[in-house]
């Protein structure tokens, strides 16, 4: 493992470096509920709020689609209805197997199946120094905990990594404990340089894990950077094509995800939409980021995914 990675499975103090300014959470507020359609329907039940297709046998049976010769998880009533048709040219068929009805194994059909599952929310913030750094570490935290308050009840997770100096750190391993999120985000320090290809090597080795432990979560990564990184992880090798390689296994796995463009619009130079574009995410501006904003912003992700675009929530 080069010099500035760690190892994800390794919990570290999120206080490793004695030399940032500590930035207190803003106030946290009490979530609600947007007005979409889809976040009204499945809010309606409690447990867990998103749907993903099984791809087990378990779940609700919505739909059934052909799957010649596959036996496994037959939809009847489907196999059935398929095979009506051609009960007059299978006479002989039935003949021989003494049967009413015949069906053959080019009718049959697979159950399709839906399963609520939970969202992952990993947050990857950027903890180097600039102008907007406190701002953004700020709203960071409130959201996170805000975001807390409704995960604990719709059992979404949670987590939080922080670049910053020559590391990546996983400051809030995924969870839904109010408590310890308040623990692991009391004292966040910022400033330092800007290692945001060991941000995105981290949070790609979370996410994995996470679909490990549990197969049918939904992940959403939200970055919040300028996208000006100037850290490598490889000695020698230029930042932009390290950074566009690691965002482009988020594209080719699809993992959805937003970047949240902290540059202020003056000094804007492209970086954050560049990101973007390479993970296939959706990109988002704000010039006054507050927790508030950003719990928006994430819960409208999660009901109704963006196409990858630019917008400006300013």
């Amino acid at each position: 493992m080069g010099e500035g990675q760690q190892d994800v499975f390794v919990q570290l103090n999120p206080q490793w470096w004695d030399g940032g300014k500590v930035v207190k959470p803003g106030e946290t507020f009490e979530p609600r509920q947007l007005d979409t359609p889809l976040d009204e329907m499945v809010r309606k039940q409690g447990g867990r709020r998103s749907q993903t297709m099984s791809k087990t046998k378990r779940g609700r049976y919505i739909q059934s689609r052909p799957a010649p010769r596959d036996r496994s998880d037959v939809a009847f009533d489907a196999t059935l209805r398929a095979a009506a048709p051609h009960q007059r040219y299978r006479q002989a068929l039935k003949d021989e197997r003494k049967v009413a009805f015949a069906v053959r194994s080019d009718d049959f059909q697979k159950k399709i199946r839906v399963r609520k599952t939970a969202n992952l929310i990993l947050f990857l913030v950027d903890g180097s120094w600039s102008m907007a750094v406190a701002e953004r570490m700020k709203a960071t935290k409130a959201a996170i905990l805000s975001l807390l308050t409704d995960a604990y009840q719709r059992r979404d997770r949670v987590g939080l990594v922080v670049f910053q100096k020559d590391r990546a750190t996983l400051v809030l391993a995924p969870t839904n404990s109010v408590l310890l999120a308040q623990r692991a985000l009391a004292n966040i320090p910022v400033g330092g340089k800007t290692p945001l290809s060991a941000g995105l090597e981290m949070a790609w080795e979370v996410i994995q894990r996470e679909k490990i432990l549990h197969p049918d979560v939904q992940p959403l990564l939200i970055v919040l950077t300028d996208g000006a990184g100037n850290v490598p992880l490889t000695p020698g090798k230029p930042v932009a094509e390290e950074m566009a390689e690691l965002a482009g296994m988020f594209a080719h796995e699809k993992i959805h995800s937003v970047v949240i463009n902290m540059e202020q619009k003056v000094f804007d130079s492209g970086l954050a939409q560049r990101l973007a574009e390479n993970m296939n995410a959706v990109c988002y501006t704000i010039e006054d980021l507050r927790g508030d904003t950003l719990y928006e912003t994430v819960q409208k992700e999660i009901s109704a995914p963006s196409v990858p675009t630019y917008r400006d929530l300013g």
